[in-house]
């Protein structure tokens, strides 16, 4: 069966590590004490395949959504003191979807 990235992802650290076992690679160098996500960029190092580009998004300055995410906490704690129901709802939203936009970014 040809392997490629997708059907290393699928398996288990367990199984990884028993293949990174047989493979004698400097990238697979102490493999017992890697997570899954750095024993799976290794083997494909190891066995010279292709590891597909995530879905980065360009340009997220994370810092500055970071910010924006912490100005609007204080907006919604402001909102909640002043008992501001809608305000809450519109800024809880925000934080989400920044939140949302940071975590697509890293991936």
């Amino acid at each position: 069966m040809a392997e490629n990235y997708e059907a290393l992802a699928k398996k288990s650290v367990a199984d990884l590590r028993a293949m990174a076992k047989e493979i004698e690679h400097d990238a697979l160098a102490g493999f017992n004490q890697l997570d899954k996500g750095d024993l799976l960029r290794a083997l494909c190092t190891a066995k010279d395949l292709e590891i597909p580009a995530h879905r980065r998004e360009p340009g997220v300055d994370r810092k500055a959504v970071k910010g924006r995410i912490q100005e609007l906490k204080v907006k919604r704690q402001a909102a909640l003191d002043a008992h501001d129901h809608e305000q809450l709802a519109r800024t809880r939203r925000r934080i989400n979807r920044l939140k949302r936009k940071l975590r697509a970014a890293s991936l």
